[in-house]
């Protein structure tokens, strides 16, 4: 039996969609888990959680402009959650549980709201949804660039971006393991034939983060949802790290009370970067956020 997923590529939403399928056989035996990653990263990100739930059926999905993915444009953060709808619908995937992480976690929000009765429960892992009222205030201006945009783009190899990585913040906080999947897996061959080059263009990184308080559509979302809700919050932000603390959660604290089923737990001593920070915690808090709700 394989021990590494199946790649699939669907055509949807006028753009190929990647997705990485673990244990197919278990399909309709055992919940399927639906797992979206944050900005910057990819599918193979959750390799490490996925190792810890062995009776499992799981889909990792790979966001547009992200991994295996592919388009450069979007309108805002509704566009990812409507990717993932359409993937939902293609695979036909019902009664699955949806872990989300970062940016990942907003748009499942949004998947669950466009697909109703494909997602019947959800763990947001520290999730970018800020509070109401902020979705109210002035955005950057057109064209804004993250300092992501900027980042080193070519690599020699996946062990070079794992050596540049490895005491680098926020990798530096990552299981040895996770990082090396991310080096792994978030490189593809660059278009010149030169090396490798991210398989998430920096450039596409820096318009996304941006764009976070773009999307007020998300608090429809959450007020259309009536499922069971894990909100996972990292210890708050440090103001002393400058110019932003990557590290800190960037959740709204009362999140959890805005879902109609919404509970809260926060991690004080663990980061935003949790699920390859520690990816056994990670996977444990999934198990019992899907015991305590009878799955």
């Amino acid at each position: 039996m394989s021990h590494q997923p199946k790649l699939h590529h669907l055509e949807l939403r006028g753009l190929t969609l990647a997705c990485h399928e673990w244990r197919p056989q278990l399909r309709g035996q055992a919940p399927t888990l639906w797992m979206v990653h944050a900005t910057g990263f990819h599918g193979r990100v959750w390799d490490q959680v996925i190792h810890q739930l062995p009776g499992h059926h799981v889909i990792a999905v790979d966001q547009r402009g992200h991994g295996r993915s592919g388009g450069t444009g979007f309108d805002s953060w509704a566009d990812f959650g409507r990717d993932q709808a359409a993937m939902l619908e293609a695979l036909e995937v019902k009664d699955a549980v949806g872990v989300g992480h970062s940016m990942g976690a907003h748009a499942l929000v949004q998947a669950a709201a466009f697909a109703p009765g494909r997602l019947r429960q959800l763990v947001l892992v520290d999730p970018v949804i800020r509070g109401p009222a902020e979705y109210h205030q002035p955005l950057p201006p057109p064209g804004t660039l993250h300092p992501s945009a900027q980042r080193k783009n070519r690599f020699d190899s996946a062990q070079q971006m794992f050596e540049r990585f490895a005491d680098r913040p926020p990798y530096s906080v990552f299981d040895t393991q996770a990082l090396h999947d991310y080096c792994q897996h978030g490189l593809k061959p660059a278009a010149d034939g030169q090396g490798f080059e991210l398989a998430c263009a920096p450039a596409f990184e820096g318009r996304v983060y941006p764009s976070a308080l773009a999307n007020p559509s998300v608090y429809a979302s959450i007020r259309a949802l009536d499922i069971p809700v894990l909100v996972l919050r990292a210890r708050p932000q440090d103001p002393n790290v400058k110019p932003w603390d990557p590290l800190g959660t960037p959740t709204y604290a009362q999140l959890a009370q805005e879902f109609r089923q919404g509970r809260d737990l926060q991690l004080l001593d663990k980061t935003h970067m949790l699920p390859m920070e520690d990816p056994a915690l990670t996977a444990k808090l999934i198990a019992d956020a899907m015991a305590e709700a009878g799955r």
